[in-house]
């Protein structure tokens, strides 16, 4: 049996000028307000991003033309603590519902004011060949660095 190599997770953090209740509140209920309208896979470009604010909620997109592309689910909610969502997009940037790669978000409130945010984005052996090429797209400023710094802009402008 010929299995990909365990890909080390893509972590990022950051901290968040804003309570924990709040920071967590524009990640989930707000993700249309930060979300790059560059990323996203449906047909059409996107009208607007999606995140059902419980668990086993849907995370897609709405495109333009009303039409829905999934990116994933939500594993594990946790409101104001931490949230689990499976990334279902394949190497291919198209969603496959066979294929659950993790996302954790945590928020640690580091003060009244102050929320730091940590992401892991875990399990790219997933991807098989394409896993290296996936994990640096990830952690590219074009990946999550860059959409985080999107989300702490919002989020701190509330």
């Amino acid at each position: 049996m010929n299995l990909a190599a365990k890909q080390p997770a893509v972590r990022k953090e950051i901290l968040i000028e804003a309570s924990r209740e709040h920071a967590f509140r524009v990640f989930t209920d707000q993700i249309d307000r930060w979300w790059p309208r560059a990323h996203h896979i449906g047909k059409t470009d996107m009208q607007k991003a999606v995140l059902e604010t419980r668990e086993g909620g849907r995370w897609y997109e709405i495109g333009v033309d009303g039409s829905e592309c999934n990116w994933g689910k939500v594993l594990v909610w946790s409101p104001f603590d931490k949230l689990i969502l499976a990334w279902q997009i394949n190497a291919e940037w198209q969603y496959d519902p066979s294929l659950i790669t993790e996302v954790e978000v945590n928020f640690i409130a580091e003060g009244p004011k102050l929320t730091r945010l940590t992401l892991e984005h875990r399990d790219i052996e997933r991807f098989g060949i394409k896993a290296r090429d996936i994990w640096a797209a990830f952690d590219s400023d074009r990946g999550w660095a860059g959409t985080l710094k999107e989300f702490a802009k919002t989020a701190e402008g509330n």
